[in-house]
């Protein structure tokens, strides 16, 4: 029997598959989650690797959808997203798109499942780049710190062993490969084993109507049993110690509900003040700590709680004796409050959720309170550690304060005092708070409607001098636990520095976002001692491309170098503030909010201003940056700001990356085979719309990789010549009310105030899409290719011979 709910559905289909159906009314867009209950631990011990090379062979087409027409061309195309991930015992696909399309990629999910081409000639050639990706894992430092933390695990445990693939595990020219890898095949990907995720603003009954029509292209087959994993620990051991880089990992075996580690994990990670975290910095033993769960089948999971190392030598007995100690509060506490602060958690959590994370949420099957029988699942757990009774005065963490609504003011437009008979009377008081700022530095858009409960507020600071090099990194870790708070209430808030300017963005729930914003005015201008002398986290390491990414913004910028001193103090801050300015832009809010965000801004550091700096032009030049990215592969990043900041320039430019999404991923990354990290796209930076092309390569030099992107650009009139005349409807349609997510619009009308654009920016810049002729585009790739406006170029190695200028 299906489980009914007025908004989501559970069912099984005639032939086995598992749907599950969210009606989501808010949601702009439509997303589709398919597991597959078979995963790296269920192939063959001969083959590691092969599950995870099926999934990367579903992709290359079929004969109904060659790659060009398939589904990942057809999401790119139409501004969605896609994606697939092989786990230890499920394999997962998924994508997001405007509603209207959502059929149509469900057929080319269906056909790439059901009819699978698994031609040799694509075997050879995916396998070289599974092996890319397995050369690029066994040089990234997270991948291997992974691979050293679970060897306290037992030896005969699949945790242990290799499933990545490489060139030599997946031999394909072998015939008992070849029955292996169809066997798995036909086994697993059968309607049975696959469990389908939809969530959407469609009612329930267009969503089953779309399960059902997906369901009748697969194989029908039942359900299977996965065989069940051997101990994970030898003898009566159930947890372990390791200590890697700067990282001690508390790590336990259990047999808890996903459920009650959930709830275990909230808590451990809490970072307010009393818990164990807090204890911690003070000590200076530790800088952060993340409880999270590494794994979890058939009654077996694995618990990792990895500290990153403070200041203090040998702190290993130390924090084993807090955690412990914490651990025995906890055990003993009262979790009434917890529980419904839980719940309230998950509640906020799936009312603010995109598409796409609904959809891998209700596949996970999560529930979204903590039981009664998974509380006392998690109580017999932590007695049987027989730990001795806390010492230390912890305090359980308070409810969130962003989570509930505000108190409402006792009158709307009186003070504390007054009555309504003293309504239109102002005090010296009140004409004093009226005047202390000019808060018409923040604009208020109305282009977006403001019922939709979404809102966004971006902030930005310019600074007069360069400040102290670790003044932004202490400011911004000081505001983790607001952070944190604000993302569990539908907030998210994000700091981040370019150059001399400091940038805010708070997004999400507007309800939340006022009490928000005041708690941040305080941070921001007296933030906690002890939060900013502690120490600061190790940044995690990240792969060359990613590093190049997160430096592209600053890069761009018009920087200043930052005063190599050292930490910087309170007073540095202050010195900061008094003569920073600032402006900002805020989207979708109602007259309450708006009102209440006026009230809270006028609290912020540094002085408003209207006037707003220039966005930074390279004009003809070839600029290049060489950054130390800590890897022997090759990576390298090419942006390409468009010619002018005109709507028409714009609209060509994103008409140029809309057409060679596709055909660029399909030469470098299929055809040429440079590697796994393939991609192209439109980038905003500070107003300046440019095309922006990546490439990481384990095989192909820098100077390689560039002929490669030159080449491509030069053979952009051929592509404009045989493209598809709906493309230009297909882009602009992305860009409609009905299926522009809230957040996307926001970003969009940001860099347009940035670039100087009017108000209705979304529309004109429609038209113009619309309005592209291949005579327009022509002249557009023609001018891209000869750098126009310059050229700019993030690689992890030295500068190349002329044109190309280093920068210092």
């Amino acid at each position: 029997m299906p489980a009914a709910h007025p908004h989501h559905l559970h069912l099984t289909l005639a032939n086995g598959l598992r749907v599950s159906l969210r009606h989501a009314p808010r949601l702009k867009r439509c997303a589709a989650a398919l597991r597959v209950a078979a995963g790296s631990h269920d192939v063959p011990s001969a083959w590691p690797g092969l599950a995870h090379f099926l999934e990367h062979l579903l992709f290359l087409g079929t004969e109904c959808f060659p790659a060009n027409k398939g589904l990942m061309a057809y999401v790119q195309r139409h501004g969605g997203q896609v994606n697939a991930s092989t786990r230890e015992r499920t394999t997962d696909f998924f994508f997001e798109l405007p509603a209207a399309t959502v059929g149509d990629a469900l057929e080319r999910l269906a056909d790439m499942l059901a009819h699978p081409r698994l031609a040799l000639e694509d075997q050879l050639r995916e396998r070289e780049v599974l092996h890319a990706e397995f050369v690029a894992w066994a040089q990234d430092a997270k991948a291997q710190q992974q691979i050293a933390l679970l060897q306290g695990l037992a030896a005969d445990h699949p945790l242990r062993a290799f499933h990545a693939g490489n060139r030599d595990s997946l031999p394909v020219e072998c015939e008992d490969f070849q029955q292996a890898l169809r066997g798995f095949y036909e086994r697993f990907y059968q309607s049975g084993q696959m469990t389908l995720s939809l969530a959407g603003p469609q009612p329930l009954e267009e969503l089953e109507a779309l399960a059902q029509r997906f369901s009748e292209e697969l194989t029908s087959g039942t359900q299977l049993p996965q065989d069940a994993p051997p101990a994970l620990m030898t003898g009566h051991e159930w947890r372990y110690q390791h200590t890697d880089k700067g990282h001690l990992h508390h790590v336990i075996t259990c047999d808890l509900p996903r459920e009650a580690l959930a709830f275990l994990c909230s808590w451990l990670n809490a970072s307010a003040p009393g818990g164990l975290l807090a204890e911690l910095k003070t000590r200076q033993l530790a800088t952060a700590l993340q409880a999270s769960v590494l794994y979890h089948f058939d009654g077996q999971a694995v618990l990792d709680i990895d500290f990153s190392l403070g200041t203090q030598s040998e702190p290993t007995a130390q924090i084993e004796a807090l955690l412990h100690d914490w651990l025995s509060f906890f055990a003993h506490g009262d979790w009434t409050s917890l529980r419904e602060e839980f719940a309230l958690l998950n509640a906020r959590r799936q009312q603010i959720q995109g598409a796409l994370a609904l959809a891998r949420h209700d596949s996970e099957g999560l529930e979204a309170q903590l039981s009664e029988d998974n509380a006392a699942a998690l109580k017999a757990l932590l007695d049987s550690l027989h730990l001795e009774p806390a010492r230390y005065t912890w305090q359980l963490p308070p409810n969130n304060p962003f989570l509930r609504p505000a108190p409402k003011e006792e009158r709307a437009g009186l003070i504390r005092g007054q009555t309504s008979a003293h309504r239109g009377l102002r005090t010296f008081a009140q004409d004093r708070s009226r005047g202390r700022k000019d808060l018409s530095a923040l604009t208020f858009s109305p282009t977006l409607p403001d019922d939709t409960g979404e809102g966004a507020l971006y902030l930005r600071w310019y600074l007069d001098s360069a400040p102290h090099t670790d003044l932004f990194p202490r400011l911004e870790s000081s505001l983790q636990t607001l952070r944190d708070d604000a993302h569990q209430a539908g907030v998210d808030l994000s700091f981040e520095t370019q150059g001399n300017d400091w940038r805010l963005k708070m997004s999400g729930l507007h309800e939340p976002m006022p009490a928000v914003l005041e708690q941040l005015s305080r941070n921001l201008t007296h933030p906690d001692q002890q939060a900013w002398q502690a120490t600061l986290p190790t940044a995690k390491p990240l792969i060359a491309i990613r590093q190049l990414l997160a430096f592209l913004p600053a890069s761009y910028a018009d920087n200043r170098h930052a005063t190599p001193l050292p930490a910087a103090s309170l007073a540095d801050l202050q010195d900061a503030w008094s003569t920073a300015r600032w402006h900002g832009f805020a989207v979708g809010l109602p007259a309450s909010c708006e009102m209440a965000i006026k009230s809270a801004v006028g609290r912020l550091p540094g002085q408003p201003t209207h006037s707003l700096n220039e966005p930074a032009s390279i004009s003809d030049q070839y600029r290049w940056h060489s950054v130390e990215a800590g890897s022997s592969e090759a990576a390298l990043l090419l942006f390409c700001p468009t010619p002018t900041r005109s709507l028409a320039d714009e609209a060509a430019w994103r008409l140029l990356a809309h057409l060679g999404q596709a055909p660029f991923y399909q030469r470098l990354r299929v055809e040429l085979q440079l590697g796994y990290a393939v991609f192209s796209s439109i980038r905003q930076i500070n107003g300046q719309t440019g095309l922006l092309f990546g490439v990481q390569s384990p095989s192909a030099s820098l100077e390689e990789i560039l002929g490669h992107l030159q080449a491509f650009l030069q053979s952009l009139p051929t592509l404009i010549a045989g493209s598809d005349e709906q493309a230009a409807h297909t882009l602009a349609n992305q860009f409609s009310p009905e299926s522009l997510p809230t957040t996307q619009a926001a970003e969009l009308l940001w860099q347009a105030q940035l670039a100087g654009h009017p108000s209705d920016y979304i529309e004109q810049l429609q038209s113009f899409i619309r309005s592209r002729t291949r005579d327009d585009l022509l002249h557009a790739a023609k001018q891209l290719s000869q750098a126009d406006n310059g050229w700019l170029c993030l690689a992890n190695g030295a500068c190349p011979d002329e044109p190309w200028q280093p920068v210092k």
